[in-house]
């Protein structure tokens, strides 16, 4: 008999491919008692292959097992004191892999002390999408119809692609041209420790592409097509010797996007009677193409030296078409007139980095160096001709003529330093520069004289961040419970200015931003966790860009160079529990943000016709308490069946006025303060038909939310998907409808003095894919393996063995 009351051993071992003898991340590990098939303890291999579980002293039965590999055993051993298995090799088993119907991939969701990492895997609900599609089935976040991205419905989030912030000034768009099948995993770091960034007050989002490991010559390539016509070519290739990793990662595509939007309002006078209605549609076609291509390669400079480097290359272009009908009726609902506006755009950009990572390992456990640099630069145009017209009137058409240009550069220095110590507690360092300049010239001119039609409309931005972070923290564990405290010291200095209006405003702070983690394992199968941040958001993207979007002369929108940055203090209470075939995970989560962002529609004071000109804007409000619950629960009926779902509720109380000039002169306040209620539910389902045809489905709901000057309506949505392995699994074809009914669209109600207003907007119509991928000298079943510089999270100088 095993005495439990005897002082733990710890087992561990390195688990490898036999052939070439790269290590194999998530294979199981079962120990059972020798006299009877009890399982005592097990795990899972990390991305090194490594192991380490601790049991009583006694003798047992150790079994290695990875899918599609033969497993190794280790019978009637005896474990009196730390035994190293060494490294043991699992070679293919070729009977299982003509059999396997159940491909292995990672699990859905990863629970981490601090953050959850969704594995994209097979997802095939995406094959022919972008980001924007994959974000959509990620755990806390969610995806509007513009494309704007939120976690627990918050979208001060700061997005990464592999560890480094983008700076995109149209987030959402950026993120459409990042084909879904270019992605492993995302990272969703809702309460971030003093490692990353302190900007985001939702958290971070980092996206981590695929990188190709394996040894020899192996690779992949995709083609899709799709309705609204929708096409593309990509391929990612491998060649690796035991020296050098090459690698590169080409596409092309192209992509229609259909939207179409309305805006019906009353129109009132200062005593609230009706003078007029107007009812708006709107009818958007956007195409964009472009290539982008990703090349580098990874030099084994030592044993445990590796020194990465690799340029990427994109350039888009493609032209953005809006058709706006009008309908003018009198008080009494008697038709008046009818105008059209017609913006026919075009635009085109490209994007360059070079990225260079060296990664000094001093030892196997974990005592490590890394050292990033990165230089980006962006460069966007965009045109476009605007026509109006009143039909039927003597009345000659005007046509204006609008002009966007960006030019950005961007370089990153970051270098963190990790020091393990043998009583499983880690101490990590670190510092990280952020340097980007960015110019942004936007005019609206009259096609006859090239003059600006109004003042607010045209500008020149010059934008100018530079930032300056130091990091420290320590995690160590004591018996079942694990603790990660960290405190980070950020400078900030930027400098907004607009040069045609001389309007100059310069940003400077600095703020240290403490965090806290405790993590207890109440058992193998359960644990609960609390933790703590500050952060704060950098007005960023379309919150600043003076831009002003001017398809509709009467519904305009643009942001606010003179935003401040919010701060926010995070608290989170988690539970994690696990059965044989259900894992449940909950968190309560508050927010306290002081100066949050806020959208407002304000009267400019001027008018079309009767129709008073209305601007959509963000500002800070004074304050916003947001507190919550958040559910998600994954259950395997069967092995071919997966059911995935998740729940989310808040209420948020917001606090604040906002007082403006209009066009006349005329000094407004409008009053801010409100509380809202809103939750949002997600459910997927992925099933295996016969003839080995999968079948994947998801529904989300978003719930309607009260707002300081209306109500946002709930809208829903459905995506379905099937595919089939085909060519002895070297070929996967798969078929998905993104918005099944044609039914995400944001609806909102808006209540001003001199405007009733009912809105809704579809940025893109129901959508048909076909896609076809094809393995080259790799099987579905290979795991993309990490390079191993492991530098995946924004400043993430290893992983804390909680």
């Amino acid at each position: 008999m095993n005495d439990p009351a005897k002082e733990k051993v710890k087992i561990t071992g390195t688990v490898i491919e036999k052939t070439t003898k790269q290590p194999l991340e998530y294979a199981t590990i079962t120990i059972t008692d020798s006299k009877n098939p009890k399982v005592i303890s097990g795990g899972i291999t990390n991305a090194k292959g490594g192991f380490a579980i601790e049991v009583a002293p006694g003798i047992y039965n150790i079994k290695i097992e990875f899918i599609s590999f033969k497993a190794v055993e280790f019978n009637n051993r005896s474990f009196e004191k730390n035994s190293d298995l060494g490294t043991i090799a699992l070679s293919e088993d070729a009977a299982v892999l003509n059999e396997v119907v159940v491909r292995a991939e990672k699990s859905t969701v990863e629970i981490k002390l601090d953050k959850k990492v969704y594995n994209v895997g097979q997802d095939m609900i995406v094959k022919g999408g972008t980001v924007s599609n994959v974000l959509e089935n990620v755990p806390s976040v969610t995806v509007d119809v513009e494309g704007n991205v939120s976690i627990r419905g918050n979208e001060n989030v700061r997005i990464f692609i592999d560890g480094r912030p983008s700076n995109s000034l149209n987030m959402a768009e950026a993120l459409r041209q990042i084909p879904a099948d270019a992605i492993d995993k995302v990272e969703v770091i809702t309460n971030p420790s003093a490692r990353y960034d302190a900007e985001g007050g939702a958290g971070i989002l980092n996206i981590v592409l695929k990188k190709g490991k394996n040894l020899g010559f192996n690779g992949s390539f995709i083609a899709s097509t799709g309705i609204p016509e929708t096409y593309g070519l990509s391929g990612d290739l491998n060649f690796k010797t035991k020296k050098l990793n090459f690698f590169t990662s080409t596409g092309y595509n192209y992509r229609t996007s259909e939207g179409a939007g309305l805006t019906y309002s009353q129109l009132l006078d200062s005593n609230k009677n009706t003078i007029g209605y107007t009812n708006e549609d709107k009818n958007t076609e956007r195409i964009r193409k472009g290539i982008s291509s990703k090349t580098g390669v990874e030099w084994t400079v030592a044993p445990n030296t590796f020194w990465t480097n690799s340029i990427s290359y994109r350039d888009d272009r493609g032209s953005n078409n809006d058709l706006v009908n009008y309908n003018f009726f009198d008080g009494s609902y008697n038709f008046i007139s009818k105008r059209y506006r017609l913006s026919e755009g075009d635009d085109n950009g490209n994007d360059t980095e070079f990225a260079s990572n060296f990664l000094k390992n001093f030892n196997d456990n974990g005592h490590k160096l890394t050292v990033d640099f990165s230089y980006a630069t962006n460069n966007d145009t965009e045109n476009a001709l605007i026509t109006d017209e009143t039909l039927n009137s003597n009345t000659p058409a005007t046509y204006d003529s609008t002009f966007n240009k960006q030019k950005q550069n961007m370089i990153q220095v970051q270098t963190d330093y990790v020091l393990p110590f043998e009583n499983g507690s880690q101490f990590e360092m670190g510092y990280k520069g952020n340097f980007n300049n960015l110019d942004n010239i936007y005019s609206v001119t009259t096609d006859d004289q090239g003059n600006p039609i109004n003042s607010f409309l045209s500008n020149t931005l010059e934008y100018n961040e530079r930032i300056n972070a130091l990091y420290t923290q320590y995690g160590f564990k004591l018996k079942k419970i694990s603790y990660l405290f960290g405190l980070r010291w950020e400078d900030t200095k930027i400098d907004v200015n607009l040069l045609d209006t001389q309007n100059f405003n310069t940003k400077k702070y600095n703020n240290f931003f403490p965090s806290a983690f405790i993590n207890y394992e109440i058992s193998d199968e359960s644990s609960v966790s609390l933790s703590y941040s500050k952060r704060l958001s950098r007005p960023r993207g379309r919150f600043l860009n003076p831009a002003t979007n001017y398809s509709s002369n009467i519904n305009l929108f643009r942001g606010n160079p003179d935003l401040d940055p919010s701060f926010t203090d995070k608290f989170d209470l988690g539970y994690l529990k696990k059965w044989e075939k259900v894992t449940f995970s909950t968190s309560m989560f508050f927010e306290n943000t002081k100066d949050v962002f806020s959208f407002v529609r304000t009267e400019t004071g001027d008018y079309v016709g009767n129709n008073p000109v209305v601007l959509s804007s963000p500002i800070n409000l004074a304050k916003e308490q947001q507190f919550g619950f958040e559910f998600t629960l994954n259950y395997n009926p069967t092995k071919t069946w997966k059911l995935n779902s998740s729940f989310n509720l808040s209420n948020s109380k917001t606090t604040g006025s906002y007082t403006y000039t209009n066009v006349n002169n005329e000094v407004k306040t409008q009053e801010l303060n409100n509380e809202a209620f809103s939750w949002f539910s997600r459910v997927s389902s992925r099933l295996t038909l016969p003839y080995k045809i999968d079948w994947q489905i998801n529904g989300m709901y978003f719930g309607p939310r009260k707002t300081a000057q209306g109500k946002s309506l709930g809208n829903y949505v459905i995506n379905t998907a099937f595919s089939k392995d085909i060519l002895k699994d070297k070929g996967t074809i798969a078929f998905n409808v993104s918005d099944l009914f044609n039914s995400r669209k944001m609806k909102n109600d808006v209540n001003l003095p001199s405007v009733i207003s009912y809105s809704e907007y579809q940025w893109r119509r129901r959508q048909f894919n076909l896609s076809f991928t094809y393995r080259l000298n790799m099987k579905k079943t290979d795991k993309p393996k990490q390079q191993r510089n492991n530098n995946d999270g924004g400043g993430d100088g290893g992983e804390f063995p909680g």
